[in-house]
């Protein structure tokens, strides 16, 4: 029994110094952002490159018509500029979007529906397509849910001065932030991403990656890295990796922004989180030992690309460690001689010191003060709600490192909200039914944690488990309301559009 015991008190100091180190990294990251300023626009080009604008999509009726409108208002010279529809959907909106390419194509834009047999490689075998049919020197994406703003394609090139600049990523905006206490939670973490992680990276010379989305290649560096591969859900991490392991130079623009929409619902947001969290896993599989068989590359940047590919692992860290925190408690309590060796317990409070850093600098940042909004319940609830998905995403990091192929799973999007309404919801995601009552016995194992603790008088670990029940008791909430019957979406009668 006291070998079991003693197990667990190891696996879990184990896991304490894995989120250590990971919190150290990006106090760092955080540190190194703060010691930049705006990046200088470099001077336009005295001719402007040809360009491809590519915009995959897939069953997406509630915003094909947006992206393709936003992608043809881009302010660039049109015999510069040519527009591919990356269309794999097999639904109407097929048909919405080549009405509204044929649109387009009336105006004097040279935009293609780009349509193939079968959806092999998803995301990336659209892409990798989509380049067999255009000669555009630099490529742009964006995904259906993102409104780039006219500017976008000028604000951009110029930073390819460089000829070993492979590809510019631009900061995700969030169109409906303000939806809900999900999407500000949302956005809240991916603002962390995008004003000081990739802010960090790029100053301290570390890897940088492209989000899949708002951002521009150079077309050589795509083809130079071996091409999109569709053997990761994360097809943007994974060329990322491969053109900078071959010496190519990425750039950040924090000062550019591509609107997006931000997933409303949890099972839309459980999907995105699955298909990040398994391709991240997926891509550390793939180049983490390539990445410190690397004699060129420092120590630091090894170490910040390991954390970085490992990121979707902290999931499973923290889920172990709150596992093994209950009967940490009662191994505490009926074990006095190991009282010095339980002290670490309470240390999981030290990783919040370089976390709280990070994300105060990011609500700072974020315009925090401006907004009205405390950082500390923002803070606290987004740490709750990480937690509560927990079980969720490490399924996805497991399935991940064991190389199990799984389909990519789009994000349904909802749109913009027909007057005087809210938006149609016309795609659904389906989880197993297992899962959310798992996360509900979650919510009951760690309300006997923190009766425990105070049966026990140990109050080291009652911060953690009371975020534990407030993250896995939301997540609970919000799945029984998503199992609530959702209304027909309103058939499709309206013009497709207006010429």
């Amino acid at each position: 029994m006291l070998v079991l015991e003693i197990g667990v008190v190891v696996i879990y100091g184990i896991c304490l110094l894995f989120m250590l180190g990971f919190s150290l990294s990006q106090w760092q990251l955080t540190r190194l952002a703060g010691r930049t300023g705006p990046v200088a626009a470099p001077p336009p080009p005295a001719v402007w490159p040809h360009v491809t604008v590519q915009l995959p999509v897939y069953n997406e009726l509630n915003v094909v018509e947006r992206v393709i409108d936003a992608a043809a208002a881009l302010d660039y010279p049109p015999d510069r500029l040519h527009l591919q529809v990356l269309d794999d959907s097999t639904d109407e909106s097929v048909a919405r979007a080549a009405a509204r390419v044929a649109y387009h194509q009336d105006r004097g834009l040279r935009i293609d529906h780009v349509r193939r047999a079968t959806r092999e490689g998803y995301k990336a075998g659209a892409l990798a397509h989509g380049l067999t049919c255009t000669d555009g020197e630099f490529v742009a994406i964006f995904d259906a849910d993102f409104v780039p703003a006219p500017d976008f394609l000028r604000q951009t090139l110029p930073h390819f001065t460089s000829p070993r600049v492979g590809m510019v990523q631009t900061r995700w905006g969030h169109l409906n932030e303000n939806a809900s206490l999900l999407t500000r939670l949302q956005a809240f973490g991916l603002n962390a991403h995008f004003l000081v992680e990739q802010v960090g990276r790029r100053v301290g010379g570390h890897f940088l990656n492209f989000n899949g989305t708002g951002g521009v290649w150079r077309r050589t560096c795509i083809e130079d890295a071996g091409g999109w591969h569709a053997d990761t859900l994360t097809e943007d991490l994974d060329l990322s990796y491969r053109a900078q392991l071959r010496g190519w130079r990425f750039a950040y623009l924090p000062h550019v922004v591509a609107p997006a929409e931000l997933p409303e619902q949890l099972d839309a947001l459980k999907s995105q989180q699955y298909r990040w969290n398994k391709g991240a896993a997926e891509t550390a599989r793939k180049h983490l030992g390539r990445v410190w068989c690397d004699a060129s590359l420092p120590l630091a940047t090894k170490l910040h690309a390991s954390f970085h590919l490992l990121n979707s692992s902290v999931f499973a860290v923290i889920l172990l460690m709150a596992v093994l925190s209950v009967p940490l408690l009662f191994v505490r309590a009926h074990r006095p001689e190991l009282k010095p060796v339980f002290r670490l317990a309470a240390a999981f409070l030290l990783t919040f010191v370089p976390l709280t850093y990070y994300y105060y600098t990011t609500w700072r940042l974020a315009g925090g003060p401006v907004t009205g909004r405390w950082f500390a319940p923002q803070f606290l609830l987004f740490l709750a709600v990480s937690m509560g998905l927990a079980l969720h995403n490490t399924r996805a990091v497991a399935l991940g490192f064991r190389g199990r192929a799984s389909p990519f799973v789009r994000t349904p999007k909802l749109g913009a909200a027909p007057e005087g309404g809210r938006p149609v919801r016309r795609y659904r995601t389906r989880e197993s039914g297992a899962l959310p009552l798992m996360e509900g016995l979650m919510t009951l194992y760690f309300l006997v944690g923190l009766g425990a603790g105070c049966y026990y008088g140990d109050y080291g670990l009652l911060p953690f488990h009371l975020l534990l029940v407030v993250g896995y008791g939301l997540v609970t909430g919000y799945a029984l309301q998503g199992l609530r019957p959702q209304p027909a979406p309103r058939p499709v009668t309206q013009p497709i559009l207006a010429r």
